[in-house]
């Protein structure tokens, strides 16, 4: 009998004896079992230290999987006004950090990840009953599941696929539950069930900023005054000097590392309890480095130029003791300036909306014809979808142009993506426009979801090369509070065409010490461009032998011209990046695995 072996991976079962053998599949070193009041196992897997929190009051049994400050203690109490799983909402609320919750109620079954996208959850069928799980791969191997053709096209093509699509599986028969959904499980069925939706953005900028505060101090007390230093990264930005400032208040032992020589130029604040670490590019790997490293096997991973560099600064964090690292990824997706909010502002407050535009036409240099026409457009985001479908192959708007839409950026296909590949993706795009529903009514606040949920499924494949050192990455801009504190904010304070992050700003005014940082040139781009050319060659040889062209998915003759030009583009080298992650991915599943691949693929 074949196991699973994981470092961290779980399931959550239907109450039905038939899935004592699902349990089996665990091996059994390690594993945690944990049963619904009629015995049938319920929870199965293995959980990293400390991140399982259970408790069972009669029919009734509650699990937070991840970090948050709730003992077993509280739960009980919080459980004990749980009657069915819709009840569930009062308990979800009332989490500070990043958690997934798995309850059932006399065997009925409900599981759920964070509205952020960074915990998903994922299910599909074994035997006529649905399981749900925390990692796609696992669920494949349980299930016997192969590639999903269609949906692994799309992701070879596109470099950056929105939701519905950004953090969907690309195993067979797996399917991914929205990030403002629940799973129900109950018998031989499975219901994804809406239970969230965006605050309604009303509150004033200082008290939201007040409140942000406050949100982000207790997202960041999850395992505060554990064992081993903390550490925060200094990335030059508002979003990182916050953190630091925040993780220096509550740490006496910090270190606080910069990456690159872009960090060494920032002019981030400097604080007494935190000893500082510079990595500066000459001892750092090279962009691009080490093409073809093994590759996490859920889902390719979207920023291999950085894979290398990651490992790197990652080993060098658990070396010096540190065992959990503090970062802003999530931040510019919540703080960024936002202008589509002039699309719903011009209908309600007209005058505000047109001092606006006025600065940001000034400051983006946006050309009045296009700016009308997408200040009055009224369609909706079904057919946007239709329109990135119909233009996947036209060339990539001028980077002025006003993004008003539901979209904040184009859906592009990348040059060398086969005919077949393209003509799958439109197809999947066109699918999607038909059955896809907006994440919140205004445009702006659907474009920060969007950005943020596209993003958080790559955050958390990047925390597992943190792991793997032996240190937890912490994320406080996912935590559901922090977001919701932001969304709250109205949109037009919150953005400014004139102020950098101006509710971030607010919030940490009489935090971080100093003057507020701006993000300067921190020289990535020239860094990208030398770690490309020096790792050339390398990136042609595992081309050589592609297993996506052996699949059909990409033209390696269109692959080499395109890396091989005297000028290799900003977009090319987004699209190789995304690429890489696809190809490494692909080979590790089809030549690593145990044949999973000869499932036939299902239609997405």
């Amino acid at each position: 009998m074949n196991t699973q072996r994981r470092d961290s991976g779980w399931v959550a079962l239907p109450d039905a004896p038939e899935m004592r053998a699902v349990a089996d599949r665990f091996d059994p070193h390690g594993r945690i079992v944990l049963p619904h009041a009629s015995g049938n196992p319920w929870l199965v897997g293995h959980f990293a230290p400390d991140e399982l929190v259970p408790v069972a009051l009669g029919p009734v049994r509650v699990a937070l999987v991840g970090r948050c400050p709730i003992d077993a203690a509280r739960l009980a109490e919080l459980a004990r006004a749980v009657h069915s799983v819709s009840d569930v909402d009062g308990i979800v609320r009332a989490l500070p950090g990043g958690v997934h919750v798995v309850v059932s109620v006399g065997g009925d079954v409900r599981v759920q990840g964070g509205i952020s996208g960074l915990r998903q959850v994922f299910h599909g069928v074994r035997e006529g009953f649905p399981i749900a799980g925390d990692r796609a791969d696992l669920l494949a191997g349980l299930l016997g599941a192969g590639i999903d053709d269609r949906a692994l096209a799309a992701q070879v093509s596109c470099a950056q696929l929105p939701p519905p699509l950004a953090g969907q599986s690309i195993w067979s028969g797996i399917r991914a539950v929205p990030a403002d959904s629940y799973l129900r499980l109950l018998g031989h069925r499975a219901t994804e069930v809406r239970w969230w939706h965006p605050p309604e953005p009303e509150v004033p900028l200082r008290r939201g900023a007040r409140f942000l505060l406050e949100r982000l101090e207790s997202a960041m007390e999850t395992g505060a005054g554990e064992a081993g230093r903390a550490g925060s990264e200094l990335s030059g930005g508002m979003e990182s000097a916050a953190l630091c400032s925040l993780a220096a208040a509550r740490n006496s032992d910090l270190l606080a590392l910069r990456i690159g020589n872009g960090g060494r130029e920032s002019a981030a604040p400097e604080w007494r309890s935190a000893e500082p670490l510079v990595l500066d590019d000459a001892e750092l790997p090279d962009m691009f480095a080490e093409p073809d490293a093994a590759a996490d096997p859920e889902h390719p991973y979207p920023g291999w130029r950085t894979a290398a560099r990651i490992r790197y600064s990652a080993r060098i964090l658990g070396e010096r003791g540190v065992r959990r690292h503090f970062a802003a990824h999530g931040g510019e997706e919540l703080f960024h300036d936002g202008p589509a909010h002039l699309h719903a502002l011009l209908r309600h407050r007209p005058v505000t909306a047109l001092r606006r535009l006025r600065g940001y036409r000034a400051a983006r240099n946006w050309a009045l014809p296009p700016t009308i026409s997408a200040l009055l457009s009224a369609h909706d985001v079904g057919r946007w979808w239709h329109e990135q479908a119909d233009r996947l192959t036209e060339p990539y708007p001028d980077s002025n142009a006003p993004r008003l839409d539901w979209g904040a950026a184009p859906v592009r296909v990348a040059p060398w993506a086969s005919a077949e590949a393209v003509s799958t993706t439109r197809a999947l795009l066109h699918r999607t426009a038909r059955k896809t529903e907006r994440l919140a009514p205004d445009r702006a606040t659907h474009q920060l979801l969007s950005a943020l949920r596209t993003g958080a499924p790559a955050h958390r494949r990047l925390a597992r090369s943190y792991a793997a050192a032996g240190v937890r990455l912490e994320l406080p801009f996912h935590d559901d509070r922090v977001v919701e504190a932001v969304l709250a904010v109205r949109p037009h304070e919150r953005c400014s065409p004139w102020e950098d992050k101006p509710l971030l700003a607010e919030a940490m005014r009489e935090v971080l010490p100093g003057a507020l940082p701006r993000r300067a040139n921190t020289g990535d781009g020239e860094a990208i461009r030398i770690g490309f050319r020096r790792n050339r060659a390398a990136i042609l040889a595992l081309f050589a032998d592609s297993e996506l062209a052996q699949h059909d998915l990409i033209d390696t003759g269109v692959l080499r011209r395109h890396l091989l030009a005297p000028h290799v583009g900003e977009h090319t080298l987004f699209q190789l990046d995304h690429l890489l992650g696809c190809e490494n991915w692909l080979r590790s599943a089809t030549r690593e695995s145990t044949g999973r691949t000869d499932v036939p693929a299902t239609a997405s």
